[in-house]
């Protein structure tokens, strides 16, 4: 907070007050039923599949007994249904009943004409401004809620990630990906001292990771580098990326390298557009197209 200026907090809470007036939060019969806009919020999200109680948790950034609340109270109307997963039994899973589905259709019918009444009173021009706007706050709502944690590189999260990455590579790559005959990331490898590994996350899920591998005496190198799609665009590969630098230059290294296949277009563009100079093969990476270097 303290590098935000008082003016910026000031408008964003100006923001806030007009948004919350302006879509009913502050009535406790939301659209007109009988329930808070958080037990509307979360009747949404379990939707007509269903949800794990700790996805919904993740996802609405609720904590577990506020989580175990609104659920009680869609419990005790009729609304949804609560039971243990029939994949892992330690896992409960929220589901609409035949009512909670009724309500929903309803809920979807007046938030519809909510936002149409937002629209009406305003002519094309000023429809369209509001609409991009609207986006333009979205995304960076988003981008503000994603944190880069230090995790273990060979924690399930770290390793689903790494899985994705491969995965990818194998999809976009001429001839296919094999990690096991390039140059080695192996946990060890991307473990304090030896290195570090970093794992984003969005609403509880893993969307993004990265490591850097240190040399003794030499420069540093980035590896594992992938964000997921859905989660492409909120700026969390620059993110980690200026991370990654950090602790390379924390670790004493003054370079710090990095290699990449041609197919990934998206991270090439970002690593010239954050400062690094293509230069000649340095490994013998065999999916590598372009090497890359940056002087801390």
């Amino acid at each position: 907070m303290a590098d935000v200026p008082q003016a910026m907090v000031d408008q964003v809470r100006s923001f806030n007050r007009a948004v919350t007036q302006r879509i009913g939060v502050l009535d406790d019969r939301y659209l007109g039923r009988n329930r808070p806009l958080g037990q509307d919020r979360v009747l949404w999200e379990v939707g007509p599949e269903g949800c794990e109680v700790r996805a919904l948790r993740g996802r609405l950034g609720l904590d577990a007994g506020h989580t175990s609340r609104l659920l009680r109270a869609l419990e005790f109307s009729g609304l949804i249904t609560t039971e243990p997963s029939p994949v892992d039994g330690r896992v409960r899973v929220a589901r609409l009943t035949r009512a909670g589905r009724a309500e929903r259709a309803l809920l979807v019918r007046r938030s519809d004409a909510l936002a149409g009444s937002i629209l009406a009173p305003l002519d094309p021009r000023q429809r369209q401004d509001l609409l991009t706007a609207m986006r333009t706050v979205r995304r960076l709502l988003t981008t503000a809620e994603v944190e880069i944690r230090r995790v273990d590189p060979a924690g399930a999260d770290a390793q689903r990630s790494i899985g994705a990455y491969f995965a990818e590579l194998n999809r976009r790559s001429n001839g296919g990906y094999d990690p096991s005959a390039g140059v080695s990331a192996e946990p060890n490898e991307l473990t304090p001292p030896a290195g570090l590994f970093l794992v984003a996350y969005l609403h509880g899920e893993a969307v993004g990771c990265g490591g850097v591998k240190h040399h003794s005496g030499g420069p540093s190198e980035i590896k594992r580098m992938w964000v997921a799609e859905g989660a492409r665009g909120l700026g969390i590969a620059r993110r980690m990326l200026t991370e990654l630098e950090t602790e390379a230059r924390r670790s004493g290294a003054e370079m710090v390298r990095l290699d990449t296949n041609r197919a990934l277009v998206e991270a090439i563009d970002m690593y010239r557009k954050a400062g690094y100079v293509e230069v000649a093969r340095f490994n013998d990476e065999p999916f590598a197209n372009h090497w890359f270097e940056k002087p801390l």
